[in-house]
């Protein structure tokens, strides 16, 4: 099987107006079906429960944008033992059949592009280039997977000895719990499930109660692609409920999470009990966020290009990214007159509903806007001083918050400690660069971090010392390419995977030696 050399997706170019006419027809298509209800898909049965989880528009939160099944625990112990069952016929399945259907389901993708961006505009806020970005990812990461696979499973380099055959081969491990995250609705949930599929695994997917109808859609291209039924079964539902269940399930044999450390060291523990007629060590995958740090040395290459790559890395998806730039070190010598650039280039960014093409839309959800506003209060008595946004906007219901900068954060405060996902930067004074790569290291997390300086040593002092697992100079801490750089990080960032690296299917797959005696 040759495949032309992975290339990245192209995005869309939204300064030309027929990509702005061709996305508003695709938002219009999806509006036309938003608030239909979606069955739990357990192989080819459709189940349906008395409970309902509505998803909601959260730039316009009366807006329901589908329902869904709140699955019970009854449903997910059938789930996890059904793609066990699948598992046996799945795992025989060649590699290089499984990689074209990754392929089949790139293609298809490729084709209704905005119409998946349209449906992350109306169910999770993002603007127009966001959810694009989010669509060309989640390609990226089928063709990329495809290839991946087809190389694993070609014959594996070993030392030869005279007297034997030896053989490496990778083999799929079993069921496979995916739990993604509403932020990267399409592109991490595809990642992570396409991932665990092209390995010979089969799938409980449980998505995010915030973005579900999103996680219908790729289950349904999935289907169109020729993917047997019961490969990828679909189990929404609360985590606590349903999730816990298929955690603990002894059937389930590895699960890949993204999400808050919180419930990532939950899922961890939990795993990592042995349950009655567990035959295996379950291997968890996890992603747990950031505290990402940007430092602003004295010696800058360009002033202005460092202010719009930190505003950028604050600011995109309204700060809800786990690769977000949520601390900003500057060296004391340029504080002041950084601080006023920020705050004069936050003033441009423009809010409203995602659909408008804004330059932020709103945060996910109200729990989400009260947690914001709990966190930038909480800075204030904590010594920090609020110099721009700060407060939510009332548009229509939608839970809007201003682009927030407070500046005087000390590195231990809350606000410099804890993740918050949402559009919140603090800025912290450092007296040197020695001091701003501890101040940068000075967390439990250790995601993506960015430092701007000309300097060719303190560059290799960053390269050396600054501890996180996607490291970028002089450029934005955002926007990780599938191929480009591996994205993973370190401590409490997560289990050191590297999603969209070579080494990722790895870690959804099992190594088998066969050694043949040579008989004369």
């Amino acid at each position: 099987m040759s495949l032309p050399k992975f290339k990245n997706e192209p995005l869309t170019d939204f300064t030309k107006k027929k990509n702005r006419k061709d996305f508003q027809k695709a938002l219009d298509k999806v509006k036309a079906r938003l608030g239909q209800e979606y069955p739990i898909l357990i192989g080819e049965e459709k189940l349906y429960t008395d409970e309902k989880n509505a998803s909601l528009n959260p730039s316009k939160p009366e807006e329901i944008i589908g329902v869904f099944q709140k699955a019970t625990p009854e449903m997910g112990d059938k789930a996890i033992r059904h793609a066990n069952e699948v598992f046996q016929m799945w795992k025989k399945v060649s590699p290089k059949k499984r990689a074209n259907i990754l392929l089949k389901a790139a293609k298809e993708l490729k084709k209704r592009k905005h119409e998946f961006s349209a449906m992350m505009v109306y169910e999770v806020g993002k603007n127009w280039a966001e959810a694009d970005g989010d669509t060309a990812e989640a390609i990226d990461f089928l063709e990329f997977y495809a290839r991946e696979m087809i190389r694993f499973s070609e014959k594996q380099p070993l030392t030869r000895i005279p007297s034997e055959d030896n053989n490496l081969e990778y083999i799929p491990m079993g069921v496979c719990l995916v739990i993604p995250p509403w932020n990267f609705p399409l592109a991490i949930a595809i990642g992570m499930t396409s991932a665990a599929i092209v390995s010979g695994n089969t799938v409980a997917l449980k998505p995010s109660e915030d973005s579900p109808s999103i996680a219908w859609m790729f289950v349904e291209l999935f289907q169109s692609a020729g993917l047997p039924p019961g490969v990828l079964n679909f189990v929404p539902g609360p985590g606590s409920i349903v999730g816990e269940v298929m955690v603990q399930h002894p059937l389930t044999r590895v699960i890949a999470f993204t999400g808050s450390m919180e419930v990532g060291l939950r899922i961890n523990e939990v795993a990592a009990k042995k349950q009655p007629t567990q035959i295996w060590i379950k291997r968890v995958i996890a992603e747990m966020g950031g505290k990402d740090a940007i430092i602003i040395d004295s010696e800058l290459h360009d002033f202005d290009d460092a202010v719009a790559g930190v505003t950028a890395s604050a600011f995109g998806f309204t700060g809800q990214k786990c690769s977000a730039c949520s601390r900003v070190i500057v060296d004391e010598s340029l504080y002041d007159k950084f601080c006023d650039a920020l705050v004069e280039k936050t003033s441009y960014i423009s809010i409203g509903n995602a659909a408008e093409n804004p330059a932020m839309g709103p945060v996910i959800n109200a729990k989400s806007r009260e947690k914001t506003m709990w966190y930038i209060n909480k800075a204030q008595e904590e010594g920090g001083k609020l110099i721009s946004g700060g407060k939510e906007i009332d548009n229509n219901g939608g839970y809007f918050i201003e682009p927030t900068i407070i500046k005087d954060v000390k590195p231990t405060d809350t606000i410099a400690q804890e993740e918050i996902f949402a559009p919140v930067l603090a800025v912290i004074k450092s007296k040197d660069y020695d001091d701003a790569i501890n101040i940068a290291n000075g967390t439990m997390f250790g995601l993506t971090g960015a430092v701007y300086t000309k300097n060719k040593k303190k560059l290799q002092k960053a390269y050396d010392d600054f501890f996180v697992g996607n490291l970028y100079f002089n450029r934005k801490c955002t926007g990780a390419l599938v191929g480009v750089h591996p994205f993973g990080g370190f401590n409490m960032s997560g289990t050191d995977s590297k999603a969209g690296g070579r080494d990722y299917l790895l870690l959804f797959l099992q190594a088998k030696l066969i050694s043949a005696k040579k008989i004369k």
